[in-house]
């Protein structure tokens, strides 16, 4: 029997960060950087005007108020786009609009809302001081300095620096392409009539989800049935468009569980009882040089295996560094028996806050797999293996799902 930490060591074997890939902009989003990413210029590229106004010398009005305003002769006008606008000298203004470049000679720009706003001979209410309400060249970013790091995710912020730095493209680890493929004869889709002995497909549509929310390219197959010929003829039509596949179900031990049989003769994957809590066999191994694991069928337990195995997989594809949920410790509200041997994890709901420290609230009985259950709870807890007897007020960690 595998340890918890053998098997997801096994499971960390089998991926690795997908070869970088120079994509566009929309699609770099979510993406982590494979590369350090520089700008060829500087950023802005040129003196500019933080505001419209008028680009004065601030000599001309070092005694302008609202009482004794000083008058500018507007000699021209300039608008953000333009090249080598007129030189301001004594005692004329050029109009300016907001991200224009600042004409040669001007040191400073007055505020549209403390002039006139006369476009021949301004009238000047209030002084400026050198460079107000100028943004100086390169003062955002210097040409050849390094403005993002390999590692980094792209968001939104990242794209508008990339793409006011010029950058189209970017080398990324793109998104992994998870196919989730649930198996058994039992299995129908939500929404149609279920004959007696049916059971709606569940796992499908949570492993989907659960994979789609940790950024990855999700290709979700209908249930497969038990049957030798069709789940092979399915598992080896999804491999083109796959880095990852995720079953679920077909581990028992029985006539009807196919999984083992089918894979025996495509890949190398291996079948191990893991000492986990929910949860026992599982799978690991890959199918043509495709990674795949296999996840129990019981809902509640394919999911908390795919939180313990599957994800930090799909984060190590996508190019994390840090692969893991948050942890923190937290105070039981009531106690139970763990099985000896095994480390359990248990639906807990966490309140609280670091100061006053946080209480795991248990959602339902441990020994219980009930979707309901598992939908109230927001994180965790561990047990270990050598933990037998959990009582009310134990601290116990707990993986943060929320």
């Amino acid at each position: 029997m595998r340890t918890v930490a053998q098997h997801l060591e096994a499971c960390l074997a089998q991926v690795g960060p997908l070869p970088p890939l120079e994509v566009l902009l929309p699609d770099a989003v979510g993406c982590i950087l494979a590369e350090d990413v520089a700008s060829p210029f500087d950023l802005p590229v040129t003196d500019v005007s933080t505001i419209d106004g008028y680009a004065v010398r601030s000599v001309d009005i070092a005694g302008a108020s609202a009482d004794e305003p000083v008058y500018l002769r507007v000699i021209d006008e300039v608008r953000a786009g333009d090249v080598d606008p007129t030189s301001v000298i004594a005692e004329t203004a050029v109009r300016i609009a907001s991200g224009a470049p600042v004409p040669a000679g001007a040191d400073a720009v007055v505020d549209l809302e403390d002039t006139d706003r006369d476009e021949s001979n301004v009238q000047i209410k209030k002084l400026s001081l050198p460079g107000q309400n100028i943004r100086p060249r390169a003062s955002d970013v210097e040409a050849y300095q390094n403005v993002l790091q390999e590692g980094q995710r792209i968001g939104a912020r990242q794209i508008a620096l990339l793409a006011g730095v010029g950058r189209l493209r970017v080398l990324v680890h793109p998104h992994p392409r998870v196919v989730v493929m649930s198996i058994g004869d039992e299995l129908v889709e939500p929404g149609r009539i279920a004959s007696p002995g049916a059971v709606f497909d569940a796992n499908g549509h949570a492993l989907a989800a659960a994979v789609a929310d940790a950024g990855a390219d999700t290709f979700r197959v209908n249930a497969v049935p038990d049957e030798h010929r069709i789940l092979r003829q399915t598992i080896e039509d999804q491999l083109v468009r796959a880095d990852l596949l995720i079953t679920t179900g077909g581990l028992s031990y029985g006539a009807g569980d196919t999984v083992k049989e089918v894979l025996s003769p495509l890949g190398t994957v291996r079948f191990d009882s893991v000492a986990i809590a929910p949860g026992k066999h599982m799978g690991v191994g890959t199918v043509e040089d495709t990674p795949i694991f296999c996840l129990p069928g019981d809902p509640v337990t394919a999911q908390i295996c795919y939180e313990v195995f599957v994800r930090p997989a799909l984060r190590s594809m996508a190019g994390w560094s840090e692969l893991y949920r948050t942890a923190l410790t937290a105070r039981v509200d009531r106690g139970w028996a763990s099985p000896a041997g095994k480390r359990e994890f248990v639906r807990v709901a966490l309140s609280g806050a670091p100061a006053e420290g946080y209480v795991a609230s248990v959602c339902g009985d441990p020994k219980d797999r009930l979707l309901s259950k598992l939908t109230e709870a927001n994180a965790l807890a561990v047990v270990p293996e050598d933990v037998t007897e959990v009582r009310a007020g134990d601290e116990l960690v707990c993986m943060v799902l929320d």
